[in-house]
C-alpha cells in the first residue's frame, strides 16, 4: 500500500487544461491514453496512498479507487450544459456499508486551477434528513464543539450549508439547537489550498491533515445513519493497483495543445 503520493504530473494537468477549451469528443478520444496514464492512474495512486492514512484515523472510510473516483464523463440528461467531459478529477469516500451520497464521506476533487476539499452529507434523503436533525436535536452541544474545534476551523472554516427560513414541521422553533436543525445538508468545503500543489508530493499531506482533522465531524454525521450496521467491521485495504502498461505516447497524434 502506498504512503506517498509524488504529485500529478505536468502533462496530466495540462491535459485537463487543454480538455477545458476543447470539451469536445473529436479532441479527447485522440488523448485518451493521456488521461488514463498522466491523470487517471496518478489519482488511482494518490487514493491508493490517502486509504493508507484512513487506516490511522477513518479505518471505516478506506474505499477501494475504482469505486472511490469519479467518471470523467458528465451526465447531461438534464443539464442545460450538453458538454460531454469533466475538466477536473474527483474522489469520494464513503462509509463501509453505507451508500455513496446517503452517508456522510469525504470528497476531494483536482483541476488546474483549484483543488476542492469536502466532507460531510450532501442532499440526504427524507429518512435520512429526519435521523440527522433528531441527532442534532439531542447532541447540538457535542456537534457545536466538534465545529469550534481550532484546527478545524482553521482547516475548513464554517460549516457550509443552506438553511430553511423556517425550522421544519416537528421541531420547535425555541428549540436550542434550532439553527443546525434548519440545515438541509451538513458539509464542511474549502478550496484555499494553492493549486501548485497539485504538481507536488506535499499534496498527499495537505489532503491528509484536512480529512483527519474533520473525522469527528462525519462519524457524527453518521452515527444516527448506521443503525444496525455499527457492528461493521472495516474493510480489508484494497490491493495494490497494478500500474498501468506503459505504452508509447504518439506525440503527433495525442500531444496535448
Amino acid at each position: 500500500m502506498a504512503k506517498s503520493f509524488p504529485g500529478f504530473p505536468q502533462e496530466g494537468i495540462a491535459f485537463l487544461r487543454g480538455l477545458k477549451n476543447n470539451n469536445n469528443r473529436e479532441w479527447f478520444q485522440p488523448r485518451k491514453e493521456i488521461f488514463d496514464l498522466r491523470v487517471k492512474a496518478p489519482m488511482e495512486q494518490l487514493v491508493d496512498a490517502l486509504n493508507s492514512h484512513f487506516l490511522r484515523f477513518a479505518p471505516h472510510y478506506i474505499t477501494d479507487p475504482k469505486k472511490a473516483i469519479y467518471r470523467i464523463y458528465r451526465d447531461t440528461r438534464f443539464s442545460k450544459d450538453k458538454t460531454p467531459y469533466k475538466t477536473h478529477i474527483a474522489a469520494s469516500f464513503s462509509r463501509a456499508g453505507m451508500e455513496k451520497h446517503v452517508s456522510a464521506g469525504y470528497y476531494f476533487s483536482v483541476a488546474p486551477e483549484e483543488i476542492e476539499v469536502a466532507a460531510g452529507v450532501y442532499m440526504p434523503g427524507p429518512g435520512e434528513l429526519r435521523s440527522i436533525r433528531n441527532h442534532l436535536a439531542a447532541h447540538h452541544e457535542e456537534f457545536r464543539k466538534i465545529l469550534r474545534a481550532a484546527t478545524l476551523r482553521k482547516l475548513m472554516g464554517e460549516l457550509w450549508a443552506q438553511q430553511l427560513s423556517r425550522v421544519p414541521k416537528g421541531f420547535s422553533p425555541n428549540h436550542p439547537a434550532a439553527d443546525l436543525i434548519r440545515y438541509k445538508h451538513w458539509t464542511l468545503f474549502d478550496t484555499r489550498l494553492d493549486p501548485a500543489l497539485i504538481l507536488t508530493p506535499q499534496l498527499l499531506p495537505e489532503l491528509v491533515k484536512r480529512f483527519q482533522a474533520m473525522a469527528s465531524f462525519v462519524e457524527f454525521l453518521n452515527r444516527p445513519l448506521i443503525g444496525n450496521r455499527a457492528t461493521i467491521p472495516p474493510p480489508a485495504l484494497p490491493p495494490r493497483n497494478t500500474p498501468p502498461q506503459r505504452k508509447r505516447l504518439h506525440r503527433s497524434k495525442t500531444s496535448v495543445k
